[in-house]
């Protein structure tokens, strides 16, 4: 997938009756946060910014073009109408060309457990990890093959093959994905031939008593 570009313009005026008569106009207020420290207040269409934005994840550099001027930056925070949803302001974090960035990258896993197979269920403690390096060299997601996870094992976050360009910054004894076997009903169960033994006994240790009372009642009953 090629890069997310997104048109945008200098936005003069400030306040919230101004950013609702941009909304009005089909567009969302939004800032860009450069590195230097310097904010750029913008506005983007809402139709282009939705649409571009829904394939993306939070390490994926995008481009914004304001007024002809380039800038690469993530998308750092979206508000949004708890009513419908719709999106009501956007915060982009620019980043430098051969600067080290440091992102959370989400991670996928791809592949049937050998352990699932075997009547294991997987766990997925763990859905990204923090890592540094240049904005080229940044992923959009980790791919994690589990195909060979058996069960009882785990993978974690130093298992994961990376390029020698990316630097983890997350605890790497983090366990990202592991399979455990399921209780199994059968054998929190007593089996079936336990059940009809204890059934019998149960049977036989009441006949026990009623037996010894009707010989009691018959005893008596000679004496008098």
């Amino acid at each position: 997938m090629g890069q997310v570009v997104l048109s945008a313009k200098n936005r003069q005026g400030k306040g919230s009756g101004e950013a609702r008569r941009i909304r009005r106009a089909g567009r969302i207020p939004g800032v860009l946060y450069g590195r230097s420290g310097k904010a750029i207040s913008i506005d983007l269409d809402a139709l282009e910014f939705t649409n571009g934005i829904k394939n993306i994840s939070e390490s994926t550099i995008v481009k914004v073009e304001v007024d002809g001027k380039s800038y690469d930056a993530f998308v750092k925070d979206t508000q949004r109408n708890i009513v419908d949803g719709n999106i009501l302001h956007v915060d982009f974090y620019e980043v430098e060309s051969g600067v080290a960035v440091r992102a959370r990258v989400s991670i996928q896993l791809k592949g049937n457990a050998i352990g699932v197979r075997e009547g294991g269920v997987l766990e997925f403690p763990l859905h990204e990890i923090e890592v540094e390096c240049l904005p080229k060299d940044l992923p959009e997601r980790i791919e994690v093959d589990i195909s060979d996870l058996k069960a009882n094992e785990s993978i974690h976050v130093r298992d994961i093959p990376l390029a020698d360009t990316i630097r983890v910054i997350s605890a790497t004894d983090q366990v990202v994905a592991l399979v455990k076997y399921a209780k199994e009903e059968a054998a929190a169960a007593p089996a079936e031939g336990e059940v009809a033994a204890a059934a019998a006994a149960g049977t036989a240790g009441a006949a026990a008593p009623a037996a010894a009372e009707a010989g009691a009642k018959d005893a008596k009953d000679a004496k008098a």
